[in-house]
């Protein structure tokens, strides 16, 4: 079907039965912020069409849980759903494991899953088009809070960037804070030339601050291991971001270039992080 965004149509979409909002929800083209808001509305329409507990957890264990896609949902959401009375324990349970296995596997074992996958009526392995970019998340309490978090965009997603677009990633949170990774493509002030740009932003406005340091590193050739590109320290305040305008420091040109070390099997692996000063 037609790409269509969830977030526009909402309304709509509410008023739809339960056929369509599956043909909807099936969509590899839908637009939306992410697959956290496909569980929201999902939860939202379910509660609105039945109002019963025990119809609605048959018609999202039979039907509508199926059109979530729960392997690219965050993982604080994640821990919601398992908790969420609407879904049978049993159900849920099985679903938020298979999504945690299918984060922990490595990028071309997804690329396999999801290929496999895509034959399949559910696609639940099939990445939509999210406005914000999935990313994984690795966290860590001691000895400092600190979170390590993977950002994958494809070539082509980076090639869209140019001459001034940006991609935003989920969010995701170390110490209750929301924070976000941000990829520009920007003029380079010095060189007046294009280049890659990588930034971190925290979400909340207010009078909240937070002292952050941070690390940016990328996936490179030959040995595709993580090289640090860029550390600091700042501190936040809501609504502020941090970052470098030329990550790589080279022209846009040999960034997204054939024969760039950045980019393996198409795929730029980014790396960032953040760990709460003491």
């Amino acid at each position: 079907m037609s790409s269509l965004s969830l977030n526009r149509f909402q309304e709509e979409v509410m008023k739809l039965p339960l056929a369509g909002v599956e043909a909807i929800l099936f969509s590899d083209d839908l637009q939306i912020a992410s697959e956290d808001a496909v569980y929201d509305f999902v939860l939202k329409w379910t509660r609105t069409h039945y109002p019963q507990i025990e119809e609605r957890r048959e018609i999202l264990g039979s039907r509508l849980g199926r059109c979530i896609r729960f392997p690219f949902m965050s993982c604080r959401k994640l821990r919601k759903v398992l908790a969420c009375n609407d879904f049978d324990h049993e159900f849920a349970s099985k679903l938020v494991l298979e999504a945690l296995f299918y984060k922990a596997e490595a990028p071309h074992r997804q690329r396999t899953q999801a290929a496999e996958d895509s034959s399949s009526t559910s696609h639940r392995f099939v990445e939509r088009a999210y406005k914000y970019r999935p990313v994984k998340v690795v966290d860590f309490g001691l000895p400092r809070q600190q979170c390590v978090v993977y950002l994958d965009l494809k070539r082509e997603e980076c090639a869209n960037l140019f001459p001034s677009g940006r991609v935003y990633s989920q969010a995701f949170h170390l110490g209750g804070q929301g924070f976000f990774l941000s990829a520009h493509c920007n003029m380079d002030q010095q060189s007046s030339f294009h280049c890659f740009g990588l930034f971190l932003g925290m979400q909340e406005k207010g009078s909240v601050t937070f002292a952050v340091d941070y690390e940016f590193a990328a996936r490179t050739k030959p040995g595709e291991e993580y090289v640090s590109k860029y550390k600091g320290n700042y501190t936040f305040t809501g609504g502020k971001a941090v970052g470098y305008r030329n990550l790589f420091a080279i022209p846009w040109t040999s960034f997204i270039a054939e024969d760039s070390p950045y980019f393996t099997n198409g795929m730029l692996h980014l790396r960032a992080e953040l760990t709460i000063k003491s």
